[in-house]
């Protein structure tokens, strides 16, 4: 029998999680998705949750396809997820609850408590990390708190692509770039920070070591391999982190673009060799997050097509409102009428995602979008405008000019976006891959396994594989005037920037 060529990755997001098998041959990659499935949130007693149960059933029935595709077998699998959440083992290895979702409210609180006791600029200093009420430092503060018997009890915190990884292998790690998102890392060291886990009261060893992106982790646990039919496979640990697997396959040359991983959030950054962490940063609220190859990923969280993906709830569901018919009502609606913080406390998880739109519209003396089409355009502009502010920013900052804007992922197809993005920023777009961070996840196996020398090689087959759809900049003056009017709007309710 052949040596098996295609590599297994599970691309997990906030709103679902697929299954996709690819091959590297020939400076090329090739990708088929062979299983895709719903990742709901769980509200459970007010608390909103995730299940990695149901998830690692996914998983095993991806596997199982996987193997049903490819009688030669697979080559690797791994996993990447969103950031920051986590779930907690017990000295048995059991799970000890529902891992809770990063969209609970009761991390807002959990932040301002700890940054009574560590303050702001302390914290940023030792981490360089944005602040978000959702991030795994609050979320540990949340349970310190509420309930910290659970922590007491915990022999293991895993991040959610390691407690998937350690489901299919049995073995316990946390990779580095998801670890980096829980603003409890030291950059500069890629370690984590002791003053902070000792600010959280945390059990020596709770945390493991971080090991760096493309190191394999061991086989499939023996019972899954009988069962799917896949004895020996390694799991890898990927670019853990989705943004650090959808960055790691930015089809970029040279050193001057900027990224936007456009789905439920956008992240809009740039690389960097070392981390970035000076007062402006803070002021800016920028972090600095692990990437591939030791490289630091400076970025900032946009709230991204969540808008979009609420709204089309609220209107159709069950879901016969595509997105094409989306951006096509944003596309018919008037320009430049009304405008919105995405990043506003009223976005982060509205039960009538329109209704908060046009809410935040009255509160701050606008035209209210009193149409599907007006709300859409309001927020797809209202995006590309955030773009425009959030790359001045990095104009400030960046160590070389950025003269190109490389949007990648979902959010790549959203053909109405990216030109407004070219528009408002003024630079050219190239959009794609679409398929980022699967794209990403499955290279950095390949380059795990010695089937890439380097990671320098991984650009390299991205360019080759996918051809990114280009948009020049059109129509500056108004988007000039419309950005005024935006950075008014922002000022008004109490955003500087």
């Amino acid at each position: 029998m052949s040596e098996p060529r295609r590599h297994l990755a599970f691309d997990l997001g906030a709103e679902s999680g697929r299954a996709v098998l690819g091959t590297v041959e020939d400076g090329r990659a090739e990708l088929r998705e062979i299983h895709r499935f719903p990742n709901p949130m769980l509200s459970l007693f007010g608390r909103l949750h995730w299940d990695p149960y149901l998830l690692y059933a996914e998983i095993v029935e991806g596997l199982r396809k996987a193997a049903a595709a490819c009688p030669e077998g697979i080559a690797s699998v791994a996993v990447d997820t969103w950031g920051v959440d986590f779930g907690l083992l017990a000295r048995d290895g059991s799970l000890l609850g529902l891992p809770f979702a990063y969209r609970d409210l009761r991390n807002v609180r959990a932040m301002e408590e700890f940054l009574a006791k560590v303050p702001r600029d302390r914290v940023y200093a030792l981490t360089g990390i944005q602040f978000l009420p959702f991030n795994s430092l609050f979320q540990l503060n949340a349970l310190r708190r509420e309930n910290p018997g659970l922590l007491d009890q915990a022999a293991d915190l895993l991040f959610m692509p390691d407690l998937l990884s350690y489901f299919l292998s049995g073995r316990k790690v946390t990779e580095a770039t998801i670890a980096s998102t829980s603003q409890l890392i030291d950059p500069r060291r890629g370690a984590w920070s002791g003053e902070l886990v000792a600010a959280l009261g945390l059990r020596p060893g709770l945390l493991r070591d971080p090991i760096p992106p493309g190191t394999v982790i061991g086989p499939l646990a023996p019972g899954l391999a009988e069962d799917t039919g896949l004895a020996g496979v390694p799991v890898v640990a990927t670019t853990s982190h989705d943004t650090a697997s959808a960055v790691a396959a930015v089809p970029a040359r040279g050193r001057h673009w900027a990224y936007i991983s456009s789905g439920t959030w956008s992240l809009m950054g740039i690389e960097t060799a070392v981390p970035l962490i000076t007062p402006e940063t803070q002021r800016l609220n920028f972090t600095n997050e692990g990437g591939l190859g030791g490289r630091i990923r400076f970025l900032k969280n946009v709230t991204g097509l969540w808008l979009v993906q609420q709204c089309r709830k609220a209107w159709s569901a069950d879901g016969a409102m595509t997105y094409d018919d989306m951006r096509a009502l944003a596309e018919s609606a008037p320009p430049f009428r009304s405008f919105i913080d995405p990043d506003a406390p009223d976005f982060l998880n509205p039960a009538d995602m329109p209704e908060a739109i046009r809410g935040f519209c009255r509160r701050t003396g606008q035209e209210e979008p009193s149409t599907p089409a007006a709300v859409v355009r309001c927020a797809l502009e209202s995006l590309a405008l955030t773009y425009r502010r959030v790359l001045d920013d990095l104009g400030r900052l960046a160590p070389e000019p950025i003269e190109k804007i490389h949007v990648i992922g979902g959010g790549s197809r959203n053909s109405t976006l990216c030109r407004f993005t070219a528009d408002a920023t003024g630079l050219p777009v190239a959009a794609g891959p679409v398929e980022a961070t699967a794209l990403g996840n499955i290279l950095v196996q390949a380059l795990a396994l010695g089937r890439i020398p380097s990671a320098d090689g991984i650009r390299a087959i991205v360019a080759a594989t996918a051809e990114p759809v280009p948009y020049e900049p059109e129509g500056a003056p108004a988007w000039a005037a419309a950005y005024d009017r935006f950075r008014e709007i922002l000022s008004r309710r109490g955003n500087p920037y």
